[in-house]
């Protein structure tokens, strides 16, 4: 996944402020973070010298447009339905532990990842470890996903 610095990188750099942060870093990170929009950096589609590095930003910036609230973001062109993480979501062995926890797909719709079709799919993420008050850092879906089909933004 794209990083601050990346974005950053394609940035005017002027730190003109015009998007409503002191620095264009500020800003990066902002659009990372999904609290900023590309827009919002009105240099970038006012000026002409930008164009080649705002189509850049365009393309790298779409997969956090789809994102869920955790910042979720599933691949399904890469996912070829291992089911590793399936088994090692710890909300899923929490929700299904003689099933997910012996290493076998879930049945009931408690869980948030399961594989339909051949692909990963999400459910009920307003459970996922990442999500709400109280959030963690959680990567155990990720880190175990060989194909990089799972993602956090």
């Amino acid at each position: 996944m794209v990083g601050a610095m990346e974005i950053y990188m394609l940035l005017p750099k002027t730190n003109c402020k015009k998007c409503g942060l002191p620095t264009c870093m500020a800003f990066a990170v902002g659009l990372l973070g999904r609290e900023k929009k590309l827009e919002e950096c009105t240099p970038l589609f006012e000026e002409k010298k930008y164009e080649a590095k705002l189509a850049k930003l365009k393309e790298i910036v779409a997969p956090l447009e789809n994102a869920s609230e955790t910042g979720l973001v599933i691949h399904p062109e890469k996912c070829f339905g291992c089911g590793n993480c399936v088994i090692a979501c710890p909300v899923n062995v929490a929700a299904e532990p003689a099933r997910v926890g012996a290493g076998l797909g879930p049945e009931g719709d408690r869980v948030i990842l399961r594989v339909e079709d051949g692909v990963v799919v999400a459910n009920n993420l307003q459970e996922c470890r990442r999500f709400g008050p109280n959030k963690i850092l959680c990567n155990a879906c990720t880190a175990t996903c060989p194909s990089k089909a799972i993602e956090f933004v």
